[in-house]
């Protein structure tokens, strides 16, 4: 312990409402003084307002220990109950035995109380603290109290002190009633640096100190800064600065004991900080891309008519180079499907692809003569071309072909007549009409 270290004779920054290490500030002396009058005054109901931890209880004591003969009191501070249960604790405090007694009861024992007390010529306080923890209806029995009054003077007199949060109550427009009879509204703020240095000093020697520079003016200044001019949070930085200085042998209490002091104290640094989860990386919406696990019947219908539009092609093409004549096949598609019906949306069922091979005829049956482009080309009247007669067809295709091929290949070049079909003709004619004549290139 700091108390033999520093010559002490006892604990200058205790935790105990003592009223000897009350430090009366300016506003703590008018607070008092607020008190004393109103209740000399009989103004019935007074309202005590402070912080936690500006020394409402020590001056509440102090206060009650002026009565001392002049008045009898009672002093609750149990407010978290019932109308009931605070009569109860109202009566006890008076030695009033009231268990098993219902309300009635106890306001008329309360009441023979309050009128002994006056004729004996004393007032009778009734001092509560905590009084922000009173439920509504609590507070409006209270209220009721002060109903216990002759034509001339009032019997109780109420004193009701707490936080902050008790003023916020009050405002309430279900308080009203209460809030009129409050006739004074007391209030302690917070102590002002030159108040915390005299508050050290006035522990220190009421704890039988010598020399108070123990604090020197460096400490004095953080601990005023860091303890918002609250007594109990004055007590708290300067005991434990005391405890750390003892500990590390130092006589004077310097600047960096308090910071040592305050890093202890400091709960922010023992609550970890919730890391942030990284952003979130927002990937592009994924497109539906539709990928049929069958094949569908549109897909199937355009893939019988691309196949059945390339196999009746290269059955054209094999028809000019063989020489069979083409001019007699259907113009619709294999399958019954016609140019027209193939350009209509798909069917729901599937064509079904023929057979478009085409038969050879039989070498014993002559071919019949098939009316055909070709034929009415060459044959037809109505055209205005004459029939070229098949020798002189002959003759003319061999000394075309001829005077492009050396001696050896002219005698290779048949001489009889070649038979060809009418589709051959035709495109071979084709041909000779898309060649350039000699004359003109």
């Amino acid at each position: 312990m700091f108390l033999e270290y520093y010559k002490l004779a006892e604990e200058p920054f205790g935790v105990t409402p003592d009223p000897r290490f009350l430090y009366l500030s300016q506003q703590h002396r008018e607070a008092m003084a607020s008190l004393a009058y109103g209740t000399e005054a009989g103004r019935g109901f007074l309202a005590l307002i402070a912080q936690p931890g500006m020394g409402k209880t020590s001056l509440i004591y102090q206060y009650l220990e002026s009565l001392r003969g002049k008045a009898r009191t009672a002093f609750l501070f149990r407010t978290d109950c019932d109308a009931r249960e605070f009569m109860r604790h109202l009566l006890l405090d008076l030695d009033i035995d009231s268990v098993g007694r219902d309300l009635p009861w106890m306001h008329e024992a309360l009441n023979r109380v309050l009128l002994e007390e006056m004729n004996a010529g004393r007032r009778f306080v009734l001092v509560i603290d905590e009084a922000q923890n009173l439920e509504e209806h609590v507070l409006e029995s209270v209220r009721l109290l002060s109903n216990f009054e002759t034509p001339w003077a009032k019997l109780i007199q109420i004193v009701i002190a707490g936080q902050p949060q008790l003023a916020e109550i009050l405002k309430r427009p279900s308080a009203a009633q209460v809030r009129q009879r409050i006739s004074m509204v007391i209030r302690i703020e917070p102590l002002s640096p030159p108040d915390v240095d005299h508050y050290i000093d006035h522990r220190l020697r009421t704890a039988g100190c010598k020399d108070v520079s123990i604090f020197t003016t460096g400490a004095r200044l953080l601990i005023a800064e860091h303890s918002g001019g609250i007594p109990r949070n004055i007590n708290n930085l300067c005991f434990n600065a005391m405890s750390l200085a003892c500990a590390l042998k130092h006589e004077v209490i310097d600047r960096n004991v308090i910071l040592e002091v305050l890093a202890d104290l400091d709960l922010e640094s023992l609550v970890k900080t919730p890391v942030a989860p990284p952003p979130l990386i927002h990937a592009l919406p994924a497109q539906n891309i539709a990928v049929p696990d069958r094949v569908t019947e549109a897909s199937r219908g355009n893939f019988h008519r691309i196949a059945a539009r390339a196999m009746v092609t290269a059955a054209l093409v094999l028809a000019v180079v063989t020489g069979v004549d083409t001019g007699g096949m259907p113009s619709a598609l294999p399958g019954g499907v016609t140019n027209a019906a193939a350009s209509r949306p798909p069917v729901v069922e599937p064509p079904v692809v023929q057979d478009i091979s085409i038969p050879a005829p039989p070498v014993s049956a002559p071919m019949a003569p098939v009316q055909s482009l070709a034929t009415a080309r060459v044959e037809d009247p109505a055209s205005g071309i004459q029939p070229m007669p098949e020798a002189t067809r002959q003759a003319r295709l061999r000394a075309k072909h001829s005077e492009h091929l050396d001696p050896g290949q002219q005698a290779a070049l048949p001489t009889a007549p070649v038979a060809l079909s009418p589709a051959a003709k035709l495109a071979l004619e084709d041909m000779d009409s898309l060649r350039p004549e000699a004359g003109k290139q």
